[in-house]
């Protein structure tokens, strides 16, 4: 593999990376400037497909949304590799209930990084 390449592969990690540890944070005004303005997200949710969401205002929105509605939510990284623009993260995320009870579900994000923001992230959830 080419250092330019590896590179690429490297920088998009680290990216995701950042995205992690700044979702886990809960920090809207950092994730702001790691995804592109034309992101795409497609949620997890409502089953079987998932919500789209196009535009980092919207996006922005939905996590907001989400922070509120789960304050202690987080993702825990169980994999993370990537190859080219693209960079797969197996992830385990978890909140409590209104009750709560700690609950978790395991799933897969696909994220496509161009030019250092992310512009596509792709989750499935088991």
């Amino acid at each position: 593999m080419s250092p330019a390449r590896m590179a690429r592969i490297e920088s998009a990690m680290r990216t995701v990376l950042a995205f992690n540890e700044m979702f886990n944070h809960h920090d809207i005004a950092s994730l702001s400037q790691l995804i592109s303005d034309d992101c795409l997200l497609e949620d997890t949710g409502p089953a079987p497909d998932g919500a789209a969401y196009l535009g980092k205002a919207a996006i922005l929105q939905f996590w907001q949304r989400l922070f509120n509605e789960s304050p202690d939510c987080k993702v825990e990284i169980e994999e993370i590799f990537g190859q080219g623009e693209r960079c797969i993260l197996r992830w385990r995320y978890s909140q409590a209930d209104p009750a709560g009870t700690r609950g978790r579900i395991r799933g897969v994000d696909i994220f496509k990084v161009k030019n250092g923001t992310i512009c596509e992230i792709l989750s499935y959830a088991k």
